[in-house]
Order: structure tokens, then sequence, then C-alpha cells
């Protein structure tokens, strides 16, 4: 039995002496570097001023895309096993109404997010953009 664990037991091995390994050469790597202006202990050694900042703000919408996909890849992920299934002896109808059940689960939640406008993306860009009633847009009115 222990035999039938070498060759995990060799690769989980090998694999730790690489990453011990490299993290070896790139500690002696920084320890011979001359560190002598401010630019270089910097994320960027370029020199050149960052342009722009960082870290931005990602817009809401990208996460309730993200969600929608989430929940319609689900039902693809569930769909595949019950395909493979169906086709065995001894399961047919009941399962075929325990699909359709789950089919019809999946479409309340798609029409849900329908009626929320959660599938109008160029309307919410828009709602977005816009600015809020009684003032301004940016950039006009003294407003950065």
């Amino acid at each position: 039995m222990p035999e039938s664990y070498f060759p995990v037991l060799l690769a989980l091995g090998i694999a730790i002496l690489i990453g011990l390994a490299m993290l070896g050469v790139s500690y002696l790597a920084a320890r011979s570097k001359n560190l002598s202006g401010r630019t270089e202990v910097t994320p960027y050694e370029s020199g050149m001023p960052l342009l722009d900042q960082s870290h931005k703000r990602i817009s809401i919408l990208f996460f309730l895309i993200a969600i929608d996909f989430i929940v319609f890849d689900l039902e693809a992920a569930f769909l595949y096993p019950w395909a493979l299934v169906m086709k065995a002896p001894g399961f047919g109808w009941p399962l075929f109404a325990a699909i359709l059940v789950f089919i019809a689960l999946i479409l309340v939640g798609y029409v849900y997010i329908w009626r929320k406008g959660g599938l109008d993306l160029g309307a919410r860009a828009h709602l977005v953009t816009s600015s809020r009633p009684g003032r301004a847009p940016r950039g006009e009115g003294g407003q950065p």
C-alpha cells in the first residue's frame, strides 16, 4: 500500500525543492542588488510617474452580470449529468418532471432579472453616467 504513494510523494518533494530553490535565488539576487535610488524600490521601476489611479472604482453592473452568469452557468452544469442519466433504465418520467421543475425555477429567476432590468445594460449605463436631478453635470458649474 505505501508503495503506491511513492510517485505522489516524489512529485510533492520535487515541487517543494523547486519552490525553495526559486525563493533562495530571488533572495540572493535581491541582496546583491545595489538599492541606490528611490525609484528602484517602487513597484514600477521605470522612473515615470503614474498617469492614472491604480485603484479604480468598478461599476456595480460588472458584479450583477457576474452573478447572472453564475446562475445560468450552473443551470447548464446541472443539465449535462441529467442528460446522461436520462437514458438509463428506471429513471424516466419522475426524473423528467424533476428537471422540468428545475428549469421552471431557473426561468422564474430569468424573468425576475429581466423585469428588474438586469439585462438592459445600455439603459443602466446611461443612468449611471447621468447627473442627479437639480444638479449640473460634472465639469459644469464649477464641479470637477
